[in-house]
């Protein structure tokens, strides 16, 4: 039978390794999954930025697809910070934090409702760089529960910027016909 200290590592007898993971191995997808935490919380903030200050003849549905957007973002940043609490380590949670770490910057005050787009078009590229490092090292360690769960965040943002570019380009094309 095994004694309880054999399943601790610390004072406050929190179980050992229950995942089957060694915790200095998990140290690379925790730090990608707090980058990519990081990355998504300052991109819920552009998203914001956006939803409130979209206008002009596109506002209804840019509106309505900055806080679908958002509430997407706002779902998958608890998400992350979970799985990191499930890998028994601790997700960032500080502003300051997430400002310093993410690759995503801070958007300014934009008018322009596709340049507003295309920033976002810019949020997802470094969103998907983020998931796929995050994917290559949790398959490192076998890390299946991460993979599966950033895997449908890859595919569900790849797929939303699809249809996004899809947007600006069709927005872009009589400005291109009347360049001819």
């Amino acid at each position: 039978m095994n004694k309880p200290s054999e399943f601790t590592d610390n004072k406050y007898f929190k179980p050992k390794d229950y995942l089957g993971y060694d915790r200095e191995k998990l140290q690379n997808v925790v730090g990608e999954l707090n980058t990519l935490l990081s990355n998504y919380t300052v991109y819920y903030q552009n998203l914001r930025n956006f939803h409130w200050n979209i206008s002009g003849e596109n506002f209804f549905d840019l509106h309505a697809q900055f806080e679908a957007l958002y509430n997407d973002a706002r779902l998958k940043i608890d998400e992350i910070a979970e799985r990191i609490l499930t890998l028994r380590h601790r997700p960032l949670s500080r502003m300051s934090d997430y400002l310093e770490i993410a690759d995503i910057e801070e958007a300014t005050l934009i008018d322009e409702d596709r340049e507003m787009i295309l920033t976002t078009l810019d949020n997802h590229r470094i969103l998907i760089a983020n998931m796929r490092n995050v994917i290559k090292k949790a398959d490192e360690i076998t890390d299946e529960g991460t993979i599966d769960m950033i895997g449908g965040f890859l595919e569900a943002i790849e797929k939303k910027s699809w249809m996004l570019d899809a947007w600006a380009t069709h927005k872009l094309k009589p400005e291109l016909e009347a360049a001819s």
